[in-house]
């Protein structure tokens, strides 16, 4: 058993294709005011410096050791574009297919009528998308899904019903944390639903794929919503 499970992807290649996408919501969130309701990290960081100039400098620093880190392990071949191109290729076709398949879902299993949104400040709306797909698959896929399984097969829990419920338990608890806190939506049915199948198909991208699938694909369904 590995020590941390996180399903069928190699997670340090990942880390590696995410680390850009990371980095430019870090840096877009400077420009544009717009930090992803969810992500209660980049908030806490900007107060506790208190300032752009060392905001920038960390996050200067946190490129170098990135860059540094991949020259030591010699993952610069996960970077090339014949690598990184069909992982983006493979999101975007997960991304246009999501907001289809779960509002089928909704309307024609559950009943759920579908209501409308406006956007409004697409480069906002653009930050607010990576910070999404970065921090949202961290915390809901990397960091609670992947550590329920590892934490039930530690305790001696097979690891098919391990993954079952993990599934399960994470999904809801991605949807509530929307509406949670200061920076929370108002809370509707039609949203919690949706954001809890939402998290169940990132749940399986992220398991059976890997963990750069499910950001990108997570990321590039949020600019998909903010364009259209």
């Amino acid at each position: 058993m590995k020590d941390y499970d996180t399903g069928h992807g190699e997670l340090g290649a990942s880390i590696v294709l995410i680390f850009p996408l990371l980095l430019a919501y870090e840096i877009g969130v400077l420009f544009t005011g717009h930090v992803n309701g969810a992500d209660v990290v980049t908030r806490a960081l900007y107060f506790t410096l208190g300032s752009r100039a060392l905001y920038l400098l960390l996050h200067a620093v946190l490129a170098a050791v990135f860059l540094v880190w991949i020259r030591r392990e010699q993952r610069w071949d996960s970077l090339r574009l014949d690598v990184f191109a069909p992982v983006v290729l493979e999101s975007l076709i997960y991304a246009l297919t999501l907001g289809a398949a779960v509002t089928l879902v909704l309307s024609k299993v559950i009943g759920m009528s579908i209501g409308g949104a406006t956007l409004a400040g697409l480069a906002g709306q653009a930050v607010s998308a990576l910070g999404a797909g970065v921090h949202e698959e961290l915390v809901f896929r990397l960091g609670l899904l992947a550590g329920m399984v590892t934490f039930l097969r530690g305790g001696g829990t097979d690891r098919r019903l391990a993954v079952a419920l993990a599934f399960v338990f994470s999904a809801p608890l991605f949807a509530l944390a929307h509406h949670a806190g200061a920076h929370g939506e108002p809370f509707t049915m039609h949203a919690f639903l949706f954001r809890t199948l939402a998290g169940l198909a990132f749940g399986a991208i992220f398991w059976f794929r890997s963990l750069a699938h499910a950001v990108y694909a997570h990321a590039l369904y949020d600019l998909v919503v903010a364009v259209t």
